[in-house]
């Protein structure tokens, strides 16, 4: 097979795992390929703060959040500074943060390059959402409408368009569909074993990715659940030390399941897609520390960080230093570690989609 230009720069690139890509060679390959936006859908690993102005529990637009965020003010990110996906916009060079769509304060210029519509406590699960009174994917789906309006409105329907069909649109959720919702409540747990309601889990996904490409998304990226027994909340909950193996394997095959669907969804509907799996960084992160200079894997950085994150993280102390740390609270990563995920997703982005 011979190897096109394409191909030899995407291997030249792949061994830069864990470290950040030569930003100059992202912003090319964006430009080549005519990136116009990043449009992200999820829960409070990629949320901004859109929940914000919700009433629930789940929001975190207070302190210590955000506290390594610009001007150290929080914005109901679910980190001590910014998501990945705030990384990923800076690296493709249009700008520093990716906005929520209901920010009060967003104009439609600010929505050009990147808005996020997620919703922290949200799933593929409907019921997840609502058993939080968060936005579930459906009511995301809803929002982007509502953006196409506006953009069509600022730029006309041409432009509007082009713009979704050269977005990175962007898919990261699953964790609460297991935390918040099966082992938690006993509707679906009553329902499904487990390994149904992954597969249900992974049926809710490829609506919501139909649906999506109906919409004109061309370009995908889906982000894999992370290792949950290794989450010091779930350590403290079942009194393990070390993390909890059961959880870790409905995670692990929940993964392979979405990846096998997605390979079949790539086929069908002619769409890119990459796959970034949060599972692989975050477990190596946790089992190899010293590779990411990080001291601590088994607590957050707020309050004992055995139990604290949301609500019962606010105003609490924090640590000295959060890039020690693989973990903010007792569920979310540091904003270092959303770094790390961010140039594995980088990765995976140049890999699937702009080659």
């Amino acid at each position: 097979m011979r190897m096109t230009m394409g191909m030899l720069l995407t291997l030249a690139l792949m061994p830069l795992l864990s470290r950040a890509l030569h930003v100059g060679q992202v912003r090319l390959l964006a430009a080549q390929h005519n990136v116009t936006s990043i449009l992200v859908f999820g829960d409070s690993s990629v949320d901004p703060g859109n929940n914000n102005i919700l009433p629930t529990t789940m929001k975190s637009n207070y302190p210590p959040y955000g506290k390594d965020f610009f001007d150290g003010r929080p914005t109901g990110r679910f980190s001590d500074g910014r998501l990945a996906t705030d990384f990923i916009a800076e690296a493709i060079g249009y700008t520093k943060i990716v906005p929520a769509f209901l920010d009060p304060n967003l104009k439609p210029k600010d929505m050009l390059h990147g808005v996020s519509f997620a919703s922290a406590a949200s799933g593929y699960d409907d019921l997840t959402a609502n058993l939080s009174n968060v936005f579930s994917v459906s009511n995301q789906l809803e929002y982007f409408m509502h953006y196409l309006i506006h953009m069509r409105n600022f730029v006309g329907e041409k432009k509007t368009t082009d713009i979704i069909r050269y977005a990175v649109f962007v898919l990261s959720m699953g964790t609460n569909d297991f935390l918040q919702n099966y082992y938690l409540q006993p509707t679906r747990s009553k329902q499904f074993k487990v390994e149904k309601y992954q597969d249900y889990l992974v049926s809710c996904m490829s609506r919501d990715i139909e649906l999506m490409h109906r919409l004109g998304a061309t370009r995908l990226v889906v982000v894999g659940v992370p290792p949950l027994g290794c989450m010091p909340l779930v350590k403290t909950l079942m009194e393990k030390t070390g993390c909890v193996e059961s959880y870790n394997k409905v995670a692990f095959s929940f993964n392979s399941k979405i990846q096998t669907k997605l390979s079949t969804l790539k086929a069908k509907l002619r769409m890119k897609i990459a796959f970034v799996d949060a599972y692989a960084i975050i477990d190596n992160a946790v089992n190899n520390p010293t590779l990411y200079d990080i001291d601590e894997t088994s607590k957050g950085c707020c309050g004992t960080g055995t139990v604290e994150y949301g609500d019962s993280c606010k105003g609490l102390s924090t640590c000295t230093d959060p890039t020690k740390y693989v973990f903010w609270d007792a569920v979310h990563p540091t904003q270092k570690m959303y770094n790390i995920i961010a140039n594995e997703a980088l990765n995976s982005l140049i890999a699937e989609l702009l080659s």
